[in-house]
């Protein structure tokens, strides 16, 4: 027999005590995203947050710092989940070492998002000035691109207008009905054990029917104003026309428009689960969801102002973005590119003066060939030719089509880290005010992370 050989290993016993570092901090290594994070956000005002708590409320909560802390990270590492966050609080050394020794559970956790979320949402700026400190942000080219982004709800829970009338009445009679057997039961139990009950509880079931009823109402009044809105500005318009015809005693040109009904019709739908989403036309297919709208920063890919909306397209989202631009940061961009889906010419005059703007007029194949290969103009611009042939013309040259091909570069790889990289790709929150609180908190975290690695590679040479 051979001689059996004693092979070495590393000291393994799960028994044996260790003397940890006294400084939790030292559990993380030097660069570590959660020291950034740790730091920035003690560089950040939070005395709106701090302002909240007043008074005495029973038993002391926890730290906002150490929850914005804990908050802000899980958003950076595309972790939204609040059971998610209260089992890395647990599990995660890092999310041990932001929340020092604190365990809040997954409700509290929520509930400080909802309680604080416009608050939390006011620190995008904050963030953002610190990119701008440390020469993240120019402003001389800037990308707008829109999203869709999934609600917290199902595109089977669509329901037209009438549908929604006869589910609403019928859970209506349900309810009507488990009270009053209720009522019964009570009566019964009464006669039998005596007046011993509060006579507030909810029957079993009930709570759930009485929730779903009310996301119907909720669903059907937002049809109802929505098409009240349509027939009120349809009523306005064909007033100014009369008007208009009566003091020159000649028909306004052009046909006239269709008549809109007072009642929603059916071929519009809401959803029950978030009545304030809508059906959107995304890559993958239709999504019930929002547009998430971001303008990015043409060097450093940070992002400078974001929004949510309803619209199913981005006709109309231009002006909005270049004034939160100029909120934030005090002035407009030198120059801004977006794709075919943000022409539209009303708008656009506003800021031909203002922004150099790229923006393509065809969203077909044709234009885009054009733009990768076809040859450019050459000569003087032609005096007669329109806005939109104008910027066609611009987007041809040489120079145009240089700039045009940095918004692809731009803003869509933001949309991927978002997406993609972090996960996110549907809101948790529902209502259009709740998740653009959530985008705030996916967009602020988007710029931390931008910072940390100018921080990185600042610090590596």
């Amino acid at each position: 027999m051979g001689t059996t050989m004693t092979k070495k290993f590393r000291r393994y016993d799960q028994n044996q005590s260790l003397i940890l570092p006294p400084d939790i901090r030292d559990w993380i290594p030097e660069g570590h995203l959660a020291l950034f994070v740790s730091d920035t956000v003690d560089e950040l005002d939070l005395s709106e947050i701090y302002d909240y708590y007043d008074e005495e409320r029973g038993n002391p909560p926890y730290d906002p710092l150490m929850m914005t802390k804990v908050l802000t990270y899980a958003y950076c590492i595309g972790k939204a989940s609040s059971r998610k966050i209260e089992k890395s609080i647990i599990d995660d050394v890092p999310f041990r070492y932001l929340a020092a020794g604190n365990f809040p559970d997954f409700r509290t956790i929520s509930d400080f998002r909802k309680r604080h979320l416009t608050r939390l949402a006011r620190l995008f700026v904050q963030v953002l000035r610190m990119c701008k400190e440390v020469g993240l942000v120019k402003l001389g080219k800037v990308s707008l691109d829109g999203m869709k982004m999934g609600a917290n709800a199902s595109l089977d829970n669509n329901r037209d207008y009438e549908t929604l009338c006869k589910e609403e009445k019928e859970l209506e009679r349900l309810i009507e009905e488990a009270l009053k057997k209720a009522i019964e039961i009570d009566e019964a139990e009464d006669g039998i054990y005596g007046k011993d009950k509060r006579g507030d509880e909810l029957p079993d079931g009930l709570r759930n029917t009485k929730e779903r009823k009310e996301r119907l109402r909720k669903a059907r009044e937002d049809l109802e104003r929505r098409q009240k809105e349509l027939h009120d500005k349809y009523e306005t318009h064909m007033k100014e026309r009369a008007k208009t015809e009566a003091e020159t005693g000649k028909k306004v040109r052009g046909r006239k428009p269709n008549e809109v009904p007072k009642e929603p019709d059916n071929d519009t739908k809401r959803n029950t689960t978030d009545p304030e989403s809508r059906i959107m036309k995304a890559r993958q297919g239709l999504v019930q969801g929002y547009n998430a709208q971001i303008a990015v920063d043409g060097e450093s890919q940070v992002i400078v102002a974001y929004d949510v909306v309803q619209d199913e397209n981005d006709f109309h989202q231009l002006p909005a973005m270049l004034k939160k631009i100029k909120e934030n940061l005090g002035r407009l961009p030198d120059m801004l590119m977006a794709d075919a889906g943000y022409w539209c010419e009303e708008e656009i005059r506003k800021f031909i003066d203002d922004v150099d703007l790229y923006i393509a007029t065809l969203k077909d194949w044709k234009q885009r060939k054009a733009l990768r290969d076809g040859p450019p103009p050459v000569g003087r611009i032609p005096k007669n030719l329109s806005l939109r042939d104008r910027m066609e013309r611009k987007l041809l040259t040489k120079r145009g089509r240089r700039i045009y091909k940095m918004r692809g570069k731009t803003v869509e790889p933001v949309n991927g880290q978002i997406k993609d990289a972090r996960g996110f790709r549907r809101f948790l929150l529902r209502g259009v005010e709740k998740v653009k609180g959530e985008f705030a908190l996916i967009t602020t975290t988007s710029n931390i992370l931008k910072l940390w690695r100018h921080a990185n590679k600042a610090a590596s040479g």
